[in-house]
Formats: structure tokens, C-alpha cells, sequence
């Protein structure tokens, strides 16, 4: 091995070591297996990489509840303007909720079922309805 100093250090002394060339040349000649002299194990290397398995999120009901106040076409508006339906489908989850007490407005992952919840119950306070909607595991 040489000495070799190093260029624009901050101290005088110190060095880099080198391997000098015949050094370099002798490793590659015992690591090349077809050289007399070398062994014969392989310079590759295998990788496995296991693909992370990602589970379904969690899916939750987006439920409006009965009362005896607010009015059905405030029910059906609720549904067309929140949960993206049509006419006749709001008509039908309103007389839903109407005969049965509870209706199932659509099933979301839970961030999304979340902020439907609280846009229902904001917009229904807003225009003073006591209009109940809820969420549940499904």
C-alpha cells in the first residue's frame, strides 16, 4: 500500500491509503473463480422483496333516523344534494326512513362516512331540523 496525501485538508498530516495496484490485482485474481488460485464461490447475491399485503379499510353505513319533525322533502333533498342520488332513489331511502325508522343512505370508508355524517347534521341545524344521521360498522 502507498501513502498517497491528501489535497486541500485542513491538517498537514493527514493521509489517504491506497491499495497500490499489484495489491488490487492480486484480490481480483483470488476472487475470479476460473483463475488458478481463486475460489469458487460467486460474486452474486439474490434479493427477494415480499410485496406488503394491504387489507380492504374497514366500510361503514351512513344511516338517517326518523323523527317526527323534519320534513320529507328536506329528507330527500338531503340525500340528492350529500350522497349523490337521484330523485326517485332519495324518494325511496326518505319512505324508507319514514316506514322503518332508519335508512341506509350509502356504505363509505370511514373518513368519507365521517364527513357525511357531519355535513348531514350541519346542514340540518342550519335549517333548524332535528334530522338525525349516524354511522355504523358494517
Amino acid at each position: 500500500m502507498t501513502d498517497v496525501p491528501m489535497r486541500g485538508t485542513a491538517h498537514p498530516h493527514t493521509r489517504v491509503i491506497r491499495p497500490s495496484l499489484a495489491a488490487a490485482r492480486s484480490a481480483a485474481v483470488a476472487s475470479d473463480p476460473g483463475s488458478p488460485g481463486g475460489d469458487d464461490r460467486s460474486n452474486t447475491a439474490i434479493i427477494t422483496r415480499t410485496k406488503p399485503k394491504t387489507k380492504r379499510p374497514s366500510l361503514y353505513r351512513v344511516l338517517l333516523l326518523n323523527d317526527d319533525y323534519t320534513p320529507m322533502e328536506f329528507v330527500v333533498l338531503v340525500v340528492e344534494r350529500f350522497f349523490n342520488k337521484t330523485q326517485e332513489d332519495a324518494y325511496q331511502i326518505m319512505m324508507h326512513v319514514h316506514q322503518n325508522g332508519v335508512g341506509e343512505c350509502g356504505v363509505f370508508t370511514y373518513e368519507v362516512a365521517e364527513t357525511k355524517v357531519t355535513q348531514v347534521m350541519d346542514f340540518a341545524r342550519k335549517h333548524q331540523h332535528p334530522l338525525q344521521c349516524v354511522m355504523e360498522k358494517k
